[in-house]
């Protein structure tokens, strides 16, 4: 809603405005509003933008008001939209407490959630714990009581701030090894009690930050192996980490993995399709799995099914990770930074995908960045028998 006081809208107060009436910002706006193409020609070279009651005519915002009504308007809407919610009336909130992390010499730690750094490789591994103990109680009383302590909640808090801590202070690691830890079967009963409650509020909500925490994968700029060997709990929430992963290995005997009903909904990422459909590009594929869903699967399984990418053996095992992340270390990180966005965002796209994953855009970028055209870049040295030096920033 704007004041249509010789109000003007341009393009960032459109980002915002979309907020306004639950559309989901700019992205969610322009889908559902289907705005003209000629008109948006228009708009999106106007510099001073257009008035309100052009804006609402193109449909670039939901209303207008008056300016002394303007904040009573806002105000109607707002309860409007609270009164078409299904949370009840006396529920009360939950609070969130400060995180409790601790900072060392070489990563940080959380109480689900582990980061271990090692710069002179160029990586970080980040370990997640599954549940345990009274983590992840059955009951929805006992999830409300337990508010924040809850293992969905507090591990997607927790995996949220360890995301953010990297992608914020280290931009020279540009490869993140993502590991688990714990039993399956706890993961696999925490997901079907989420999926049981999914339309409470605070269980909903809980999906939604872990669902959006798990979409920070999508579209990091970073190199991301999962590394699946003994002890690990890949199981489904906890697989959303595999199969956000440019490669997966996964150790030929000892380790299980598992999908669970979360891994076909729920958790889909940014072009709106679960992460299964978009490995195979195929939704029908996807649905497949199902009849597999809830069943332990080791490597032979795994790989035939297409879940893994590397099954090596005991013997393979140390050298396969260690020369596939050398090599990965050695290349432009411009360059796999869009190779990376371009093969994440296979199939149909969305608005979100033609930003992110546009082979195009990046295309633009790499080549016109240090790392490939300057005096030590790959194309100024191509030919020449000398080896490219890459500033490793990933940005």
């Amino acid at each position: 809603m704007v004041d249509d006081r010789s109000s003007t809208v341009s393009l960032p107060e459109v980002a915002l405005l979309g907020v306004l009436p639950g559309t989901g910002g700019l992205t969610r706006l322009v889908d559902k509003r289907k705005v003209r193409r000629d008109l948006a020609d228009v708009f999106c070279t106007t510099a001073e933008g257009v008035r309100a009651d052009r804006a609402k005519t193109w449909r670039l915002v939901d209303r207008v008001a008056p300016p002394a009504r303007f904040h009573e308007l806002v105000a109607e809407r707002a309860r409007a939209l609270a009164a078409g919610s299904d949370r009840p009336a006396d529920a009360e909130g939950i609070a969130l407490r400060p995180l409790e992390r601790s900072i060392r010499d070489h990563g940080y730690r959380y109480r689900w959630v582990e980061v271990e750094l090692a710069p002179e490789d160029g990586t970080a591994t980040l370990t997640v714990t599954g549940p345990r103990g009274g983590a992840a109680p059955g009951a929805l009383a006992d999830i409300i009581a337990g508010g924040a302590r809850w293992w969905p909640l507090a591990m997607a808090r927790e995996l949220d701030d360890a995301l953010l801590m990297l992608r914020a202070n280290h931009h020279q690691i540009g490869t993140w090894l993502l590991k688990t830890s714990g039993e399956l079967d706890a993961v696999l009963a925490c997901d079907a009690t989420m999926l049981a409650h999914h339309d409470h509020w605070f269980v909903r909500e809980t999906l939604g930050l872990l669902r959006r925490t798990l979409q920070r994968f999508d579209v990091s700029s970073r190199s991301l192996f999962a590394v699946i060997d003994a002890g690990s709990c890949f199981a489904g929430s906890l697989f959303e980490l595999a199969l956000a992963a440019d490669r997966s290995y996964m150790a030929a005997e000892g380790p299980r993995i598992a999908l669970s009903a979360l891994n076909f909904g729920h958790l889909e990422i940014v072009n709106n399709r679960t992460r299964l459909a978009t490995r195979f590009n195929d939704e029908a594929s996807a649905a497949a799995l199902k009849m597999h869903a809830g069943a332990p699967l080791d490597a032979a399984a795994a790989l035939d099914l297409g879940l893994v990418t590397f099954a090596p053996d005991e013997l393979d095992w140390q050298d396969e990770i260690r020369l596939a992340i050398e090599e990965r270390v050695s290349l432009s990180p411009d360059a796999l930074s869009g190779m990376e966005a371009n093969l994440r965002f296979a199939g149909g796209e969305t608005v979100a995908t033609k930003i992110f994953g546009r082979l195009s855009a990046w295309q633009n970028w790499i080549f016109s960045r240090p790392n490939a055209v300057g005096e030590n870049g790959a194309l100024k040295r191509y030919g020449s028998g000398a080896r490219a030096r890459f500033d490793r920033e990933r940005i």
